[in-house]
């Protein structure tokens, strides 16, 4: 699993004019998926996007995570994320999970997401059309692969 995570003073995702998911400060979380992907790639990426120290102190210091913050997370797949770009200049996806490995494991990242953070996170819609809107916060973007854990 790849994530890409961004520190936000907002974030939303539109499907269709229609808004499906809005946050205040916190994360907005892009999700890709491969095949060899497991719950066991995601529980890593859940402790380590819990305990990820961004967020400023009284100091102004990052030392602060997501809980601490009070902060929202809003996760949204992203299937390009998986890209393989070393041959043309036409990125090619066979990387990307197929759908019936992908979808489950973003449900499952999601709901335990959740979980750890102690309220709902806000998500997208797997597989639709979508706009995401957001204000990076810093910046602070953080990239994360489960291939890459050292």
């Amino acid at each position: 699993m790849r994530i890409v995570i961004q520190r936000v003073t907002h974030a939303s995702v539109t499907i269709g004019q229609q808004v499906k998911s809005a946050i205040g400060p916190g994360m907005l979380i892009l999700v890709g998926i491969e095949a060899a992907d497991t719950t066991a790639d995601a529980d890593w990426l859940i402790h380590k996007v819990i305990g990820l120290r961004i967020f400023d102190d009284e100091q102004g210091v990052m030392n602060r995570d997501i809980v601490q913050a009070a902060g929202d997370i809003l996760v949204v797949s992203q299937f390009t994320l998986m890209a393989s770009y070393k041959k043309g200049n036409r990125p090619s996806w066979f990387r990307a999970a197929p759908h019936d490995i992908s979808v489950p494991l973003y449900e499952y990242f999601c709901a335990h997401l959740s979980e750890a953070l102690g309220r709902p996170v806000g998500t997208g819609e797997f597989g639709a059309d979508m706009q995401v809107s957001l204000l990076n916060d810093g910046p602070v973007t953080i990239c994360m692969d489960t291939k890459n854990k050292e």
